[in-house]
Parts: C-alpha cells; sequence; structure tokens
C-alpha cells in the first residue's frame, strides 16, 4: 500500500490510496495523525481537516494486512478570520452577503476566511485571489432565490473587449453565480460544510425557459488559474454545479456534488476549454451529466482555438444522472489527453458517453482518450460515441443534423481520432452494451474494447441508446459500432443479449481475439 499526497493547504490535506480497485479501497482501513486514531474509511481517497498552518503531520493508514505512513508540513497563512467578524449571522434568515464579501474583500493576500456551523444566506459573492474559504462541518452558503437580485453579467464587456460568460458553448449573458471567480489565481475553497444553490426554491428550476438570460452556476471560474476545491459538498445548482471556462489548473479533490434526480441541467462538473483538470475522489448523484468536459460551439472555437487538454478523473462515483462521464456535446474547440480510471458508475443512463454533431467544426479533434478500469452497475447503455446529437442547437432537427447520407467534408465537420476502452466490469446493463454511431464522411479513426465483460439484466427494458433523431428504441443489444475506421476487440465478453454479440457496420478493419 501506498499513500500519496495530492492536496496540503493551510488548514486541509488530501491523500489517495495507490491501488487497482476502482474508488473503494480493498479493505477498510484506519487513519492515524501524529499517532493519534482519527477514523476508519474505506474509499481510495480521504481527507484530514482542523489542520494548523505550516504544521508537519505524520499521517498512517493501517488494514489488516500492513501499514503506511507518509509526512507533509502544511502551507503558511497570513491571517485567519472569522467571517461572523465582519457581522455575518449565519441564521438562514438574514442575509449575510454584504458581511462575506467584506471578508472576501478585504482580506490580506494569503488570508483564511473561517465560516462556523450555520447557514449564511446570500445573493451571489466575488471571490478573488490568494485566499482560502474554509467551511466547517455544519456551514453552508445558501443561495438566495431572489432572482431579480442576481447582477446579469454581460457575454463581453469593455474595449480591447474582456470575456466574461458564457453558456453551453457560446459567450452569452448570465445571471452572477452564487461563487463567481473571474481572472482570479490561487483560491482554495475547502472543509466539510456545503455551498448550496437552492434551485429546489424559487423558479430556478420550473421557470428558466423564460428567464432574459442563461441561469447562474453554483461556482463559475471565469480564465482562473489554481483553484482548489477540497472536501466541501456542492449541492442544488440553478443549472451546472461547477463551471470552469478557460481556466488552468483546477483541482475538485473528494468533493460532494448533489442535486435531485429530476432536476433540469444540473450537470456536477463541466470544465470547458480548460488545461491541467483534476477530478479526484469526488461522488456524484445529479440531474444531469455527472461530469460533462467541454470546449464550446463552432464559434467560440474559431474565436479562441482552446482545446479541453489534460484533464484527469479518478477514483470517483457517478450515481444517478444522464451520463456518467461525457465528452460534448459542445466541443468544437477540441478534446485531446483525458484519462479516466478507478471509477465506479451506478445506475446513470450512459456511461462512458461521447456527444457530437455535424457543425462543431474542423477544430473539434478528439483523441488520446482513455478510459480503463471502470464498474458499472445499473448503466443502461456502458458506452455511447453519437455523432448524431440533436439536442442544445436551434437546427437541431434540420437534415443537415440527420441525414445519413455521405456529405462533402468541410470546416463544419468534426473529427473524432482514437478511443481506448479497457479493463471495465458492467452488471446490469439494459438497453446496449456499446453504442458507436459515427459520420459516414468522417469515420471515427480508431476504437479498442479489451478486457470488458458486459451483462444485461434479467427484467431489461427498452430505451433509446443515444440522443439523436429518429432514434430506435433498444434492448439488450450487444455492441454496435458503425462507421469505424479500425475496431479491435479483445477478450470481450458479452452475456444476455439479444442477436448478434457484434454488429459492426461501414467500418474498415475489425479484429476480435478471445471474443465471446
Amino acid at each position: 500500500m501506498i499513500i500519496r499526497v495530492l492536496y496540503k493547504g493551510s488548514c486541509s490535506a488530501c491523500l489517495e490510496l495507490e491501488n487497482e480497485s476502482p474508488y473503494y479501497s480493498p479493505q477498510e482501513y484506519e487513519v492515524f495523525l501524529n499517532g493519534e486514531f482519527i477514523y476508519k474509511d474505506k474509499t481510495n481517497v480521504f481527507s484530514l481537516f482542523d489542520l494548523k498552518p505550516q504544521t508537519q503531520y505524520t499521517v498512517q493508514v493501517r488494514t489488516a494486512d500492513g501499514a503506511d505512513e507518509v509526512t507533509f508540513t502544511t502551507e503558511s497563512e497570513s491571517c485567519a478570520v472569522n467571517v461572523k467578524d465582519f457581522g455575518a449571522v449565519g441564521d438562514g434568515v438574514h442575509e449575510d452577503t454584504a458581511a462575506i464579501q467584506a471578508a472576501i474583500s478585504f482580506l490580506p493576500k494569503g488570508g483564511r476566511i473561517y465560516f462556523p456551523a450555520g447557514t449564511y444566506l446570500s445573493l451571489p459573492l466575488c471571490l478573488r485571489s490568494d485566499l482560502t474559504i474554509e467551511l466547517s462541518e455544519g456551514a453552508v452558503i445558501k443561495g438566495s432565490t431572489e432572482r431579480e437580485r442576481y447582477p446579469i453579467i454581460p457575454a463581453a464587456a469593455g474595449d480591447p473587449e474582456v470575456p466574461l460568460a458564457a453558456w453551453e458553448g457560446n459567450e452569452a449573458s448570465m445571471y452572477q453565480s452564487l461563487i463567481h471567480g473571474s481572472y482570479c489565481s490561487n483560491v482554495q475553497i475547502v472543509g466539510k460544510g456545503m455551498i448550496d444553490g437552492n434551485g429546489q426554491n424559487g423558479d430556478w428550476w420550473p421557470g428558466f425557459h423564460d428567464f432574459p438570460c442563461a441561469r447562474p452556476r453554483v461556482i463559475f471560474l471565469n480564465r482562473c488559474e489554481n483553484i482548489v476545491l477540497h472536501g466541501v459538498t456542492v449541492a442544488n445548482g440553478p443549472s451546472w454545479h461547477i463551471h470552469p471556462l478557460f481556466s488552468k489548473d483546477i483541482s475538485i479533490l473528494d468533493c460532494m456534488i448533489q442535486a435531485p434526480k429530476v432536476s433540469p441541467n444540473t450537470d456536477a462538473i463541466d470544465p470547458e476549454s480548460c488545461d491541467q483538470v483534476r477530478i479526484i475522489g469526488c461522488k456524484f448523484s445529479v440531474g444531469d451529466d455527472c461530469i460533462a468536459v467541454k470546449s464550446g460551439k463552432i464559434d467560440m472555437a474559431r474565436k479562441y482555438r482552446t482545446p479541453a487538454d489534460h484533464h484527469t478523473v479518478r477514483n470517483c462515483l457517478m450515481q444517478f444522472g444522464h451520463g456518467a462521464l461525457t465528452l460534448g456535446s459542445e466541443l468544437a474547440g477540441g478534446i485531446r489527453n483525458l484519462e479516466v480510471t478507478r471509477c465506479v458508475f451506478v445506475a446513470t443512463d450512459r456511461g462512458l458517453r461521447i456527444k457530437s454533431r455535424r457543425g462543431r467544426g474542423k477544430d473539434s479533434i478528439i483523441t488520446n482518450v482513455l478510459f480503463d478500469n471502470i464498474r458499472m452497475d445499473k448503466v443502461l447503455t456502458p458506452i455511447v460515441i453519437n455523432l448524431w446529437y440533436n439536442c442544445c442547437d436551434p437546427d437541431r432537427y434540420t437534415e443537415y443534423v440527420w441525414s445519413r447520407e455521405k456529405l462533402p467534408i468541410d470546416d463544419r465537420t468534426p473529427h473524432m481520432g482514437t478511443f481506448c476502452f479497457r479493463n471495465m466490469e458492467c452488471t446490469g446493463a439494459e438497453v446496449a452494451a456499446c453504442y458507436i454511431d459515427g459520420l459516414p464522411e468522417s469515420p471515427i479513426d480508431k476504437v479498442v474494447l479489451e478486457n470488458i465483460s458486459v451483462s444485461f439484466a434479467e427484467d431489461a427494458r427498452e430505451g433509446v441508446p443515444a440522443m439523436q433523431n429518429f432514434a430506435e428504441k433498444r434492448c439488450r443489444l450487444g455492441l454496435y459500432l458503425d462507421n469505424v475506421r479500425e475496431i479491435e476487440v479483445k477478450n470481450v465478453s458479452v452475456t444476455g443479449c439479444v442477436g448478434e454479440k457484434l454488429i459492426t457496420d461501414h467500418c474498415e478493419k475489425v479484429t476480435t481475439e478471445g471474443f465471446e
């Protein structure tokens, strides 16, 4: 057993156990801090809070088979202040916006704001650089339901133009998010507390079609750098929960993101055109995609030409939601160097989900994508690559989107490169084991399926494997691949499917080894 320090701040630390088990440790373990027993745990990622700044700690992890330890020193800080010193009440009735914003604004560089237990009702807040926000256990920053008091942020302003806001892949005006960071760096939001968007109250969910601009996120990070979210719960977003945009070095560690299954567009984490994103040890249960990696629609991609690059997702648990790990559909800037490993998906509609369409453009190059060591249970369709996605665009129902003819390749044609799916165990599937549907004019370069087992539920229900026009309902469909240049199927088993286990249409090269 090896212990790795993922993050250490001035008052908290996040650690990870190295093993081959997805999300859960092979054995329950005990955590000792400087020789003192702290708690028992069973997940591969665990955290320590209420630490002292600039202090050396030794963490020991013990199992029935042995022990290992690691020593680290917490970071220094310039000061620590209680938010109540600025007049915050924390009773869930009085509005604490002004007090919280004052604390954020007036703290010196490298300072920490501490929130004791309580409910801090607030309108949107602005982050600033070089700051730590610590939410203690029982502390909740709760978004106000007074939508008319949320500022509307323009898509861009100034001369020269300063980009400020976006929604679903386009620069667009939006309500200011509850925690809103623009052009800031070196910010940590840590602790056992919660940031509650309060979307279940007010009109955020039922009335959004009539709003003058896009809904806020719970946390929005526009062109920020070196941001850490550690340990906190983010809940009930008016729309997406965490949305980093054109940001760099973003770490989201041992967090919980949750919203009711029926809540609209409540994606958990949607990094868009970001570089170096780490999502490790998190737990999700939301009403839409758990993680959706994005890079904008075609206009934004042409303007900034910034792909999503160097993303790592590891040791996460994803429950419910439309897709566990999704790419797109706003991926016109491209996605590359993505690695998803040691994760568990439970009862999501789709597991590994890639969605695009004609019109995303020639910069939409998706390649070097690895999905490895993943366990799924009750996921309706474990693997989906869909180049016919029909949502989120005004022309979604046009012939250009749905035509099965081989159209000319132009600057609107996206391209899918190499995808590797390996070491996956999928039980209780219902709709399809794998549904991959490329474009005839631009087939997917290569798909590797290796060391995968899929078994279907005995009471499987039919459904649509991918969101596309004229979609045909399926039930217990095996491996279906259309318009893929090269396919490698190695050591793959499909149990309980109806019909052929492997269907390949318009595929140039198919090799199988150990397929049953």
